[in-house]
């Protein structure tokens, strides 16, 4: 499997990696974000919705809601957060399977799954590093062919 790190300078580069992968994101397939509170999985999340949507889209975090759900012009994306699932088959209670049938899923805490991924996927695991980030991204199954256009 090959990996790839990017180094972050500061949030706008968090940004604007989700931008960047945006464009990349079919049907069925998902962006997992992992990495400590505060690392910046969030910030990334929000660009890569506000790129496939509007620049002025509303994108509350759904740590509370579980899940919360995007159409853009040609792609629905739901944005999950798993950190308070107990259990993973929770995530699927509240509708991972159905996302991924009509549109994209972008996943963060993706560990709360332990192991059952969705097989075509872009892993992000963002670290703190000073006063960026870095980001390792592993393609899985569909993303090994895109991956490299980032």
């Amino acid at each position: 499997m090959t990996s790839r790190t990017l180094v972050l300078a500061d949030e706008a580069a968090t940004g604007r990696l989700g931008q960047q992968i945006a464009p990349l994101l079919r049907p069925g397939e998902s962006v997992c974000l992992s990495g400590p509170l505060g690392a910046g999985k969030t910030s990334l999340a929000r660009a890569l919705i506000r790129a496939l949507t509007s620049p002025d889209e509303e994108t509350p975090s759904p740590t509370f809601t579980l899940v919360q759900f995007y159409e853009g012009p040609g792609l629905s994306l739901a944005h999950f957060d798993l950190y308070r699932l107990t259990d993973p088959d929770e995530a699927y209670e509240i509708g991972l399977d159905e996302a991924l049938e009509t549109g994209a899923a972008l996943i963060e805490w993706p560990e709360r799954l332990e192991g059952r991924l969705p097989p075509d996927r872009l892993d992000i695991e963002i670290a703190l590093d000073g006063e960026g980030r870095t980001a390792r991204l592993t393609p899985h199954g569909a993303w090994k062919e895109r991956w490299l256009e980032l």
